[in-house]
């Protein structure tokens, strides 16, 4: 994929919840360009409006007005998503939660087994790949759930503060393991997060607050 080639494109992109008086704006036409080999942090505290922008560039929501265009990416596998709540499938153990994207595109279990294996070896979870969400930790299923989009393989990673409930030993390794597989196929990575030490590991930042990604030059 050409590196100039644009993935996803807000253009004064912005998201209205509820209508008349008890309105809430929870973006406010965002501009915004993400291109392969990206390695973008959008920082704000909470309720600033850093997931309802992911949810805009993922499709989970669609714009109240302005545009998101993904002129780059063919289908909604080519983007993996990173969710800050828990998003295991109660009734698959840890492997089966991460090959799931992979059986959805028609993988067949034995196609599964190397990138899975992979993936939660790259958030040192492989020794739990038996286990059901309910017999891991809230921290453990967020490096499963991390590991889910890295077998994947996307073109565009999505990650809702993913270091959010982890420690920070474990929350560097999950970056780590984000930036690895994003490197590993050139793929586009937006991490949302209040943590700037996490932010300070992407070479773009960019700002929100009260619902507006400010502009780079106002981001410092």
């Amino acid at each position: 994929m050409p590196s100039g080639e644009v993935l996803v494109a807000c253009q004064d992109a912005a998201l209205t919840f509820g209508r008349g008086a008890l309105a809430v704006v929870a973006v406010h036409g965002a501009n915004l360009t993400v291109r392969p080999g990206d390695r973008l942090a959008i920082v704000g505290p909470s309720g600033s409006g850093k997931s309802s922008l992911l949810h805009l560039m993922a499709g989970l929501e669609r714009p109240t007005s302005g545009t998101v265009s993904r002129p780059g990416l063919d289908g909604p596998s080519a983007i993996g998503l990173v969710f800050q709540a828990d998003s295991l499938i109660p009734a698959l153990d840890v492997a089966e939660n991460t090959a799931l994207p992979l059986v959805l595109a028609g993988r067949t279990p034995a196609e599964t087994r190397l990138p899975v294996s992979e993936a939660l070896g790259l958030v040192d979870a492989a020794d739990l790949a038996d286990r059901l969400p309910e017999e891991i930790s809230g921290g453990q299923a967020q490096r499963v759930a991390v590991a889910r989009v890295l077998a994947q393989a996307p073109c565009l990673i999505l990650a809702d503060e993913p270091t959010g409930r982890l420690d920070h030993t474990t929350g560097a390794r999950v970056l780590d393991a984000l930036l690895t597989a994003a490197d590993r196929t050139g793929a586009a990575l937006v991490v949302t997060t209040h943590d700037p030490a996490i932010a300070a590991r992407l070479t773009i930042r960019r700002s929100m607050r009260d619902g507006r990604l400010l502009a780079p030059e106002e981001a410092s």
